[in-house]
């Protein structure tokens, strides 16, 4: 095979793969794509066994991570933690839509912080469709504050997004100062996400909506799920000096309420693998190996001369810009694959730039977050249809002004706090 094909492949295996993630013909899932395209590249030398092997062994704790995640939050699901949550948003909202919009935006944020954006995307959209129509209001604009607080709200902790695992371990910070930085960059970037939804959706917000009943009887607290999570986030925090990687935290959290779940009979030893979504993990896995065909053939030559050479305010702004756009070209998963080895010798304020821009950024467009791609499939469950040209409008108008609003949050917290590594 001549060179410049071999050079060009990569390009085409990833659009191939993009296309068929956010159009999913027949139904397909994401995997039926990423694996073949995968395996292309290998057979045509784009990418060599060894590579392979050693971008598996760097996603394997990622991808791991993710599994355990999707099966601890179907596991609070099981214990009612979800549907306890509908209810505080509906009786909170007392007939006013805004104030349920206000729920809506501190539970999505709040969930996607301890169970990361899968469980925003996947979980808590459906409980917000429910809640929506049980108090009466129109869904569109607390269904689309899930999908953008699952991509914005995943600022904070290293254990919120996959792409912040790998931003973490490519930080050098611990795990209480990468919190520490990010807080107010994730504050200010919610903040100016929930003015624009406000304006965008005034009509839909404006409809009146009857009120609950207040003698309704409160929904009981789930208090062994809220323990575990309580539990597991400690083993966030003392996992890494330890020396262990965070997986195995969430993975005895998923344990623990995975076999409580199976001893009440609550659900099945199928329905707890099926929540892991093998499938996805494998796409993700592919998609990785894809994207390492497309960064040894020229991508990152490409790149290098884009980047800054430092991280003052105006460089931070420029990584953050080139990591959105990059996001909303080839997702943000490829997207701070690429970026993070370009920019990790810039020190952390360079990295969480980037983390900024792949997790902010793809509010722009369905195939910048793998979160969006599976937040599509729920919306259509529910049969209800997104429009791309109302998506991207609403994008388009909250993506600049947060992305710019919390990157002058974090220039400020790198200034008043400082990152010295771990």
């Amino acid at each position: 095979m001549n060179v410049p094909l071999v050079e060009v492949l990569p390009v085409l295996l990833l659009l191939v793969v993009l296309a068929g993630a956010v159009l999913r013909p027949r139904g397909l899932p994401e995997a039926a794509f990423a694996v073949p395209a995968a395996a292309v590249a290998l057979a045509v030398g784009a990418v060599s066994w060894d590579a392979v092997a050693a971008e598996v062994r760097h996603l394997a704790p990622v991808v791991g991570f993710l599994a355990a995640v999707l099966v601890l939050a179907k596991g609070c699901e099981d214990e009612g933690l979800f549907t306890a949550c509908g209810r505080w948003m509906a009786r909170g909202a007392s007939g006013h839509p805004r104030r349920l919009l206000g729920r809506v935006f501190l539970t999505a944020s709040l969930v996607t912080v301890v169970l990361s954006l899968d469980a925003t995307v996947v979980l808590l959209t459906p409980v917000v469709f429910v809640t929506a129509s049980a108090v009466g209001a129109r869904p569109r604009p607390h269904v689309y504050a899930c999908t953008h607080l699952a991509n914005t709200a995943s600022l904070l902790l290293p254990v919120s997004n996959l792409t912040n695992l790998l931003a973490f371990a490519a930080s050098g910070l611990s795990l209480p100062r990468f919190a520490a930085l990010m807080a107010l960059p994730w504050a200010v970037a919610i903040g100016v996400e929930y003015l624009v939804m406000r304006r965008f959706f005034a009509a839909d917000l404006a409809a009146a909506a009857p009120v609950p009943d207040p003698e309704a009887p409160a929904p009981p607290v789930p208090v062994f799920a809220l323990c575990v999570l309580g539990g597991t986030l400690l083993g966030f925090v003392v996992a890494a000096p330890l020396g262990f990687e965070p997986v195995w935290a969430a993975a005895a959290g998923a344990a623990v309420l995975a076999a409580r779940g199976l001893a009440r009979g609550r659900t099945t030893p199928l329905a707890v693998l099926r929540s892991a979504s093998p499938t996805f993990l494998l796409f993700v896995l592919a998609l990785g190996v894809v994207v390492r065909a497309l960064v040894d053939h020229g991508l990152a030559d490409v790149l290098g001369p884009l980047l800054p050479d430092g991280a003052a305010l105006g460089e931070l702004l420029v990584l953050a810009a080139l990591a959105a756009v990059l996001a909303n070209l080839v997702n943000n998963l490829p997207a701070v694959l690429v970026l993070l080895p370009l920019v990790a010798p810039l020190g952390p304020g360079a990295v969480l730039a980037v983390l900024l821009g792949v997790n902010i950024g793809p509010n722009l467009t369905y195939a910048g977050s793998l979160a969006t791609l599976l937040w599509r499939r729920v919306v259509r469950a529910h049969r209800e249809e997104v429009g791309l040209g109302e998506f991207t409008r609403l994008g388009l108008l909250t993506v600049v002004p947060a992305l710019t609003a919390a990157v002058l949050a974090l220039w400020a917290a790198l200034a008043l706090i400082g990152a010295p590594t771990a």
